[in-house]
């Protein structure tokens, strides 16, 4: 599962590094707790080259009449994925990238839940992989982050993990580089991931800063 993320990279950079063109409506970084609904970056294929735009995070899939006439959808099953009315053309046909810095999850310990900070062992950014849906008579694009069974070290903390993108996949993810998407679906190997307990702080939608993501040593 993904349900808080970082964002502490320039947009300008970001827009480098997955060479996209960026909107001018990006969400403001640095962003130390990424809650759902709110709106993310995100990268998507476009027809002569990708965007880096702002999407809502919470897919609505087009028969919803308002955003609250059914479940919150941050996160698409990666077994299921195919499958789900509100996911499957999505899937085939529009996925994208959510870029972050590192996600949050929480483990239980003793009777309470314990926030960890996940992010990339070689501290680069974390290419997510998602699909997107626009919804509305104002055809607002809104996305889900796509998860998987975490494997390794990190199925210690959490049973679902993001499907994170290595750079030579992007563009497979994308449609750019033909078929194959679907073998892209699979946890990451045990050595890209590291993770560290954090301050329950985070646990309130409203905290922000860069002391979220510090580590500690218990509570």
């Amino acid at each position: 599962m993904c349900g808080r993320f970082v964002i502490n990279m320039p947009s300008d950079l970001m827009a480098q590094l997955f060479d996209a063109v960026p909107a001018n409506n990006l969400p403001p970084v640095p962003n130390f707790n990424v809650c759902p609904t709110t709106q993310v970056h995100v990268v998507s294929a476009g027809e002569n080259a990708r965007k880096l735009g702002a999407m809502r995070w919470g897919f609505i899939p087009h028969w919803y009449k308002t955003p609250t006439d059914g479940p919150l959808l941050i996160n698409a099953r990666s077994e299921t994925i195919a499958e789900k009315p509100a996911f499957r053309a999505a899937c085939r046909e529009r996925r994208c990238i959510l870029p972050i810095s590192g996600f949050y999850e929480w483990f239980r310990e003793g009777g309470e839940k314990q926030p960890w900070y996940i992010q990339r062992a070689d501290r680069t950014p974390m290419a997510l992989a998602g699909i997107w849906q626009s919804w509305g008579e104002d055809h607002a694009p809104t996305c889900a982050v796509v998860t998987t069974e975490a494997t390794g070290p990190m199925a210690e903390i959490h049973h679902r993990v993001p499907v994170i993108l290595e750079h030579s996949d992007w563009g497979k993810w994308l449609g750019e580089q033909g078929k194959g998407a679907a073998l892209l679906m699979k946890s990451p190997a045990d050595d890209v991931l590291q993770f560290h307990r954090v301050s329950k702080a985070v646990n309130s939608n409203r905290a922000a800063g860069s002391e979220l993501i510090e580590p500690i040593a218990s509570e």
